[in-house]
């Protein structure tokens, strides 16, 4: 159901779609009808030539002429609404909208001035807005002067006129302001599902680069054990299995959109992983994380994640020191994380530039306030991420 009570579908096949062209033949009639009234002021025209005050030849000429009037306003209001004629051909045909209530008024009498009505409300509906201006005041001018001529006393006609047009003017600016929206819409719509897809590619990433990380160095610890360590290899594969169904859980968490992972879980995932894959491992214990919001935190975490999967992927490190800092920076007080390792390789190989994981981190870390840093250093690479603390800390205070 819609706002207004009525079904959706219902109401999509019963609105009139502003802007643009009808799609069926039913909402070509919805639009006719909605321009049909509007030919009230015709009434006076036809009155008079039913009256019989003309010759045969002035009436039948007059109906002639009269249909070729409506013909051309119905063509171009209606035409407007959707697959509007180009420039030139809008122009030459309001011209011969113009020509014809002038020549039909100065012929056959006062009675015909309503036409200057469909002139002004054509040139407002049809015209460029700077280039409507003065088509309204020239035909509103020369309605003017028809009513002098004829010393007519019908003169509120005249603000009729006026007025139609620039109402007309107003109405077409909403019109395209309603396409512009709707377009706009839809844009939002569709970038709402590319950020969508960034953010389950990110976390997949980052879920699964660890997880199968792990699982690989484990397969291979048990393969090795197996021979002379059975008990050992059991126990490897009983985390093989661990390591696998919470790696399922992540990504149904991911694919939710609900994994918000802790900082202090990673560091517990992290001490695991590098001592698995034979690194020497300084990890911090329970992280102080006054003052640090939830999506800051959960930032941090996947900084670490990515991290210690660099160091086991493609680092080749023997040692790995994690450090989580309190610290005070001129922007204000910040949680800092550094990781930092001895080997000879780089967050996606040596000689290689970041990849797809540092990118994915900067992305996250932005979005909560923080900033990333990663290169190499004198002996190794050190990769630092750091979040906004609202409490500020003792400067240095580890964690």
């Amino acid at each position: 159901m819609t706002d207004d009570g009525l079904p959706a579908e219902l109401r999509a096949d019963n609105a009139i779609r502003v802007g643009q062209p009808p799609r069926n033949r039913g909402e070509a009639t919805r639009k006719l009808v909605w321009i049909l009234p509007w030919l009230i002021f015709l009434g006076s025209p036809v009155q008079d030539l039913a009256s019989g005050h003309h010759t045969p030849a002035a009436t039948a000429a007059g109906w002639v002429a009269l249909a070729s009037f409506t013909g051309v306003y119905l063509a171009l209001v209606f035409r407007n609404m959707g697959r509007p004629y180009s420039g030139r051909a809008v122009g030459a045909l309001v011209a011969v909208l113009g020509t014809l209530a002038l020549v039909l008024c100065l012929t056959l009498g006062s009675a015909w001035v309503g036409l200057f009505v469909y002139v002004s409300v054509t040139c407002g509906a049809t015209l460029p807005q700077r280039i409507a201006y003065w088509a309204i005041g020239l035909n509103t001018l020369a309605m003017l002067l028809v009513l002098l001529h004829f010393r007519a006393d019908d003169w509120s006609l005249v603000l009729v006129v006026l007025l139609l047009g620039f109402a007309m003017m107003g109405v077409k600016q909403l019109v395209r302001t309603t396409v512009e929206l709707r377009k706009a819409r839809a844009t939002v719509a569709q970038l709402a599902a590319n950020e969508e897809r960034l953010r389950l590619a990110r976390d997949l990433h980052d879920l699964l680069g660890h997880s199968l990380s792990l699982i690989t160095l484990k397969s291979e610890l048990a393969g090795r054990m197996l021979p002379d360590h059975p008990d050992k290899a059991a126990q490897q594969v009983a985390d093989i299995e661990q390591v696998s169904r919470q790696a399922l859980v992540d990504v149904r968490e991911a694919v939710s959109g609900y994994r918000r992972p802790r900082l202090s879980e990673e560091l517990a995932g992290t001490q695991v992983a590098l001592t698995a894959a034979g690194v020497t491992a300084d990890v911090p214990g329970e992280p102080d994380l006054t003052g640090v919001s939830a999506d800051s935190e959960s930032a941090l975490a996947w900084a670490l994640r990515e991290a210690v999967t660099n160091v086991v992927r493609h680092s080749g490190a023997t040692r790995c020191t994690v450090e989580v800092l309190h610290r005070q920076t001129l922007d204000g007080p910040v949680l800092e994380l550094a990781v930092e390792d001895n080997g000879p390789g780089g967050p996606g190989g040596a000689g290689k530039g970041p990849g797809n994981g540092l990118t994915g981190l900067t992305e996250r870390l932005e979005k909560a306030g923080g900033t990333l840093e990663a290169g190499r250093i004198k002996h190794g690479f050190r990769l630092v991420a750091r979040v906004p603390a609202d409490t500020p800390s003792a400067v240095g205070s580890g964690a």
